[in-house]
């Protein structure tokens, strides 16, 4: 849905002209999987798919909304903010009002309509993208003044802290992290310990496509809470407080003191990170097919020695490194679904989308979503 039709939306729904517009994107994790709660290192991209609010600021302390993918409107106060039990979409910008006045900001009310082309469920980010999106807002609303005290770090912090404490989702700093600061044009590297990062530009020339595999993620929170255990378990064993303080090194010479299966996990935390370290620099060279190797090995490792793969996401990652011009392809996300991605040349990117359309469903049963993507900014908003 396009500027002028959300602006048409509001006009009908509010009888007034929108002032502002505030957006934020959703994103896709390049490589390091499953390194984050281990205070490790990621690279995500913020994707050119977003959350995007059209609004105007209100006389009162009022937020009323109209989702378009959900065909609901939500109305609350600032002055007494309560959770919604039905149109849950809504507690994530509730959230965001209440984590930013606690903080001590001081908010306006707006009327705002809200539209998503991020997939939701797909593994993207589409409630980062929310959240960030709510800030954006509600620093238009109140005619700008919070984002001349609220920097991007900051606001990933609120957002993360709105979706653990009001949402209830116990998530990670790394999507509302990428959703706020991310670049066009670049990958975001983030140390999940240190919270410093850097941007790291993305090669001309290719496309990263996002394969959702239309597989349910049932196993992924059980799973997740086993492979964090594990994980704990083995940084304990060789006496640190994560897994990020084990060199490689460390680990070859004392593995044979882990069980098997915590060895297996460690294993691929420890060389994940190293992985995230070299294609970072791969990346700064302008190093496509070194790259597209560490992605590779990155799936290897997820799929045999994690298990956290599927047969969808095995199928998507196998079809994918069968066409000429794919110089990667691995699964992102937690896992048992969700998502893949491919770094493929842009002339190739009609070859692989037809591929994946054409034998994905004869291996698996399931129809897969293709999304093109590109390297885009984090959140922001304008004046209309």
């Amino acid at each position: 849905m396009n500027i002028a039709e959300l602006i048409a939306r509001f006009e009908q729904a509010f009888g007034r002209r929108p002032a502002f517009l505030a957006r934020a994107p959703g994103r896709v994790n390049l490589i390091g999987e499953h390194t984050d709660y281990n205070d490790g290192f990621v690279l995500p991209m913020a994707i050119d798919r977003d959350a995007t609010i059209v609004g105007a600021p209100r006389d009162d302390r009022a937020v009323r909304l109209h989702s378009v993918n959900f065909g609901a409107e939500a109305l609350f106060s600032l002055d007494r903010i309560e959770r919604a039990t039905a149109g849950t979409w809504s507690n994530y910008v509730r959230g965001v009002a209440d984590v930013l006045q606690q903080a001590g900001f001081t908010l306006s009310g707006f009327d705002g309509i809200i539209h998503g082309d991020v997939p939701i469920g797909s593994g993207l980010s589409s409630s980062a993208a929310i959240e960030m999106a709510s800030i954006m807002a509600f620093a238009a609303a109140g005619a700008g003044e919070l984002s001349t005290v609220l920097d991007g770090v900051q606001a990933a912090r609120l957002a993360q802290r709105a979706e653990n404490e009001f949402v209830g989702v116990n998530c990670g700093i790394m999507d509302q992290f990428i959703s706020s600061l991310g670049k066009a044009g670049h990958a975001l590297f983030i140390d999940c310990r240190s919270l410093d990062y850097a941007l790291v530009p993305m090669p001309r020339g290719v496309t990263v496509l996002v394969v959702d595999t239309d597989a349910p993620r049932s196993l992924a929170a059980s799973a997740y809470n086993e492979r964090r255990a594990q994980c704990e378990y083995a940084a304990q064993a060789f006496g640190v407080t994560t897994l990020r303080d084990v060199s490689a090194e460390t680990f070859e010479r004392r593995q044979g003191e882990l069980p098997h299966l915590i060895a297996q996990r460690a294993a691929h935390v420890i060389c994940e990170n190293q992985r995230v370290l070299e294609a970072v620099a791969a990346l700064r060279a302008g190093d496509v097919a070194s790259f597209g190797r560490l992605m590779n090995h990155s799936h290897d490792s997820l799929r045999d020695l994690y298990q956290v793969s599927s047969k969808e996401l095995d199928a998507v990652v196998d079809i994918a490194r069968g066409v000429p011009g794919v110089h990667g392809a691995r699964m992102t996300g937690a896992g048992f679904g969700g998502c893949a991605i491919a770094l493929v040349d842009d002339a190739q990117v009609h070859e692989l989308t037809h591929a994946i359309e054409r034998d994905y469903p004869r291996r698996t049963g399931r129809r897969p979503k293709v999304y093109p993507c590109v390297a885009s900014d984090g959140a922001n908003w304008r004046w209309l």
